[in-house]
C-alpha cells in the first residue's frame, strides 16, 4: 500500500487527489535485546520509491520537530523512530508546537579537516568520533544530522566536502546497497575536484 498506492496517489491522479497528512511511523534500528527481527535500518529500501518521504531524528527536540512536519507536508512521509532513544534520550522539549524543516541537513560542529555524515542514533557516535579525533590528533571534523534521506540536502553536504575535502558517511544499515552509497556517488560527481582523500562509508556488515 505505500509503495503502490500512497506513493503514487498524486501522480495517478494527475495532481487531483493526495495523501497528504500520512504519516507512517516506524520504529528502526539497532537496540541492545532487539535480536534479529527488531535491529533493521530499512531507509535504503524506503528511498528508492519516488513520492515518499523518509526522516530519521536524532533526539526528541528534533523528532517533535520533525514529526509536526511531515504530518503537515502534503506528501506520505515515513518517521523512522530510532529504538534505543526512546529510554536513552532526555531533552527538554518545548510544549508549543513547532517544526523543523524537512530535507535540510544541520551542521551540528563546525570543522576544517573532514566531513562527518550520519542520521538517526548514528549521529552521537559521530559526534563521539570528532571529539576524539580532535583531542588525540589534532583533526578538525564537521559534523553534519542528514535528518531527512529523501529527499536529501544535496547543498549542505557539497558545500561541507568542498570545504573540508574529505567525507565520512556513517549509518547502522549495511554498507551494500546503504544509503551512504548514494551520497557518496553524488558527492563524487559534485565534488570531484575538491576531494583530496577517496569518500569512506563506515556502516553495518
Amino acid at each position: 500500500m505505500i509503495v503502490n498506492e500512497a506513493a503514487k496517489y498524486r501522480y495517478r491522479s494527475g495532481n487531483l487527489f493526495a495523501c497528504g497528512s500520512l504519516t507512517i511511523r516506524a520504529p528502526w534500528g539497532c537496540v541492545g535485546h532487539g535480536s534479529l527481527y527488531h535491529s533493521q535500518s530499512p531507509e535504503a529500501f524506503f528511498s528508492h520509491i519516488p513520492g515518499v518521504k523518509v526522516v530519521i531524528p536524532r533526539s526528541p527536540i528534533q523528532a517533535k520537530g520533525l514529526l509536526i512536519s511531515c504530518i503537515e507536508d502534503k506528501n506520505p512521509c515515513i518517521f523512522f523512530e530510532p529504538k534505543i532513544l526512546y529510554r536513552a534520550a532526555v531533552e527538554q522539549v518545548p510544549v508549543e508546537a513547532y517544526q523543523v524543516p524537512l530535507s535540510q541537513a544541520e551542521v551540528l560542529e563546525e570543522g576544517n579537516d573532514v566531513t562527518l555524515v550520519a542520521w538517526g542514533t548514528q549521529v552521537h557516535v559521530m559526534r563521539e568520533v570528532a571529539s576524539m579525533a580532535q583531542e588525540k590528533l589534532g583533526v578538525s571534523c564537521e559534523v553534519i544530522d542528514l535528518r531527512t534521506i529523501l529527499p536529501w540536502d544535496v547543498e549542505t553536504i557539497c558545500k561541507s566536502v568542498a570545504k573540508t575535502g574529505r567525507l565520512l558517511i556513517s549509518h547502522e544499515a549495511p554498507i551494500t546497497g546503504g544509503f551512504a552509497a548514494e551520497i557518496s556517488s553524488t558527492v563524487q560527481e559534485e565534488c570531484f575536484l575538491n576531494l583530496e582523500a577517496p569518500i569512506s562509508r563506515c556502516n553495518g556488515d
